[in-house]
């Protein structure tokens, strides 16, 4: 992983990602995760768009590229970035490191995200910043300011959903452990261009709340 990572000359786009979806794959086996994947004929065919996931753990960008078929990149914390394999995998798909105490290096940020999925590079960003420890598929406030981008690039955004994801490294769950990740409808640049950040949000996140709601709704049915 470190040799591709540090020699992206080398190895190509496609290459590299393959590397990181093979890892993913025995790491699921080894540690009995299965993640399940609904809505991928959602996604646009061509060109780049942006994934605005709730935020539930360190799984959560692992179960979104291994459900997601064309290479991708995702932004996180540079603090978390250094840990043991999650350097790795930063590097392997050029992601992106944000300092989130330094407003400049934050707008740096959204000008080169914003250009790579304009030039055809989806990108998967997390509007809560952050999550807490077993959180139960309950999300947090989702930040306007990262709704920047998708404005600045004119591109679709993609909410996807993730539940039950916080039980495979964030919680207290042990044993075999499934998880979904849903990719609903994408939101083209047509229906939010005349939107403030604010207002953007508040539609993403309604929409994933919605389909939470709807899975809540499907356990509670299968316990009954």
């Amino acid at each position: 992983m470190r040799k591709r990572a540090h020699h992206p000359e080398k190895y190509t786009v496609e290459q590299r990602y393959s590397l990181v979806h093979k890892v993913i794959y025995w790491m699921n086996k080894t540690g009995k995760f299965k993640t399940i994947a609904y809505g991928q004929e959602n996604l646009p065919k061509e060109g780049g768009y942006i994934m605005y996931p709730n935020h539930q753990g360190k799984y959560d960008v692992l179960s979104i590229i291994f459900t997601h078929a064309r290479p991708c990149s995702f932004v996180m914390d540079k603090f978390k970035s250094h840990t043991v394999l999650v350097r790795e995998f930063i590097d392997l798909v050029q992601g992106k490191r944000l300092e989130k105490n330094n407003p400049r290096q934050g707008l740096q940020i959204i000008n080169e995200v914003a250009d790579e999925v304009a030039k055809g590079k989806p990108y998967i960003l997390f509007p809560e910043g952050g999550y807490q420890f077993n959180n139960r598929n309950r999300m947090g406030e989702f930040k306007a300011g990262s709704f920047k981008i998708a404005l600045k690039s004119k591109a679709p955004i993609v909410p996807v959903v993730l539940y039950d994801s916080y039980k495979v490294f964030n919680s207290f769950h042990v044993g075999p452990t499934t998880t979904y990740v849903y990719y609903l409808e994408p939101i083209y640049y047509e229906e939010y261009k005349n939107m403030r950040t604010a207002e953007i949000a508040a539609l993403v996140k309604g929409r994933i709340q919605d389909k939470i709601d709807w899975f809540n709704s499907q356990k509670a049915e299968s316990k009954s």
